[in-house]
């Protein structure tokens, strides 16, 4: 109800300015312990996977909170799990203003933000910060990438320097590490997942948390987050390579940089990723191709497009074991989220 009534005003706004205030208005509410009261009732369906437990399912993709301003608070909406970031070594700007762009007809969103952050440094002193989350069973999710002007054939130094930094931040809390190679907003990102480059980035970082794991006595699960423009035939090379590596989770997918679904739309051929309704067919797609590959060998988080509870349930059927949501809060609200537990738990 009180999303409801916000929208009309958030959509006045130019995107990312509504984004940014959102943030700002949800850490002050949870200051004032006001966000305690938008807790829903649903009763908790843990979930066990990459050594984790989860109180429920349904977790926020990361992009929505890209430096951890918010993780109590977006906790407090009802979410198993937090994903935040994408962090880069150093606070970057990100690409030039204005990057974010709504498609209401589509229930979607294009951005071209750019990995825009406020770097590792800032990173660890906010999820320091973080105080109920994880404190109450949440588990939280930290992003990483490169930095804009790391040349892509050093991009493996810059993945390096984020595990170790971040590693410490989930030695006494729970969670896990995402490997973002798949935004399309960082020139030659998506090169990474090309066969020889990922085996590279991925066994350098199977061997980098190897070492973390015997200095810190706690072995930290790594995901890696793919695009859902790949062909179907990369797709099983591409799950190997993530098996062979020893790593624990694919998350699929990261936003598109197709346009077929919204062709003609106004705002459609702004550059970026498109995220939101028109995702949803081809990541669903994409899990189950890499479910039919992986039988159960390694977990995949669902993500794209879940703007219903039947679309997360969709997800599940697919073989997702955990979804995240992010376009659909947008446009739905803080609803979607008890809507898509329940949906999960009853399917």
């Amino acid at each position: 109800m009180i999303y409801a009534i916000a929208r009309p005003f958030l959509f006045a706004l130019d995107p990312e300015a509504a984004h940014h205030l959102t943030l700002r208005k949800l850490a002050t509410a949870q200051r004032l312990g006001l966000t305690r009261w938008l807790q829903p009732s649903t009763p908790d369906d843990p979930v066990e996977l990459m050594g984790l437990q989860f109180r429920n399912p349904v977790g926020l993709a990361a992009g929505l909170d890209k430096n951890g301003v918010c993780i109590d608070a977006l906790g407090d909406l009802g979410f198993g799990f937090v994903e935040v970031g994408t962090v880069t070594p150093r606070p970057q700007a990100g690409n030039p203003k204005p990057r974010m762009f709504r498609l209401p007809q589509a229930r979607a969103l294009i951005n071209r933000l750019g990995f825009n952050n406020d770097g590792l440094v800032n990173l660890a002193a906010r999820v320091g910060e973080n105080r109920t989350f994880t404190a109450n069973g949440g588990v939280l999710g930290l992003n990483i990438g490169k930095n804009a002007d790391t040349p892509i054939e050093r991009a493996m130094d810059d993945y390096v320097v984020c595990l170790r930094e971040v590693y410490p931040l989930l030695v006494e809390r729970p969670g896990y590490v995402t490997v973002n190679i798949s935004s399309p907003n960082t020139r030659d990102l998506r090169s990474l997942q090309g066969d020889d480059q990922l085996r590279k980035l991925l066994t350098g970082l199977r061997d980098e948390r190897h070492r973390l794991a015997d200095r810190f006595s706690k072995r930290v699960p790594i995901a890696v987050k793919i695009a859902p423009d790949l062909d179907d035939a990369d797709l099983p090379r591409i799950a190997d390579t993530v098996v062979n590596a020893s790593l624990d989770a694919i998350i699929a997918t990261n936003t598109t940089t197709a346009r077929e679904r919204v062709a003609g739309l106004p705002g459609a051929d702004q550059s970026g990723g498109l995220s939101g309704a028109p995702l949803f067919e081809r990541s669903t797609a994409v899990i189950a191709i890499l479910a039919r590959h992986l039988r159960g060998s390694l977990p995949i988080i669902g993500v794209g497009g879940i703007m219903s509870g039947a679309e997360a349930r969709a997800k599940k059927a697919a073989g997702a074991s955990l979804v995240q949501i992010y376009t659909g809060l947008i446009y739905r609200g803080p609803a979607l989220i008890a809507e898509c537990r329940n949906a999960m738990r009853q399917s």
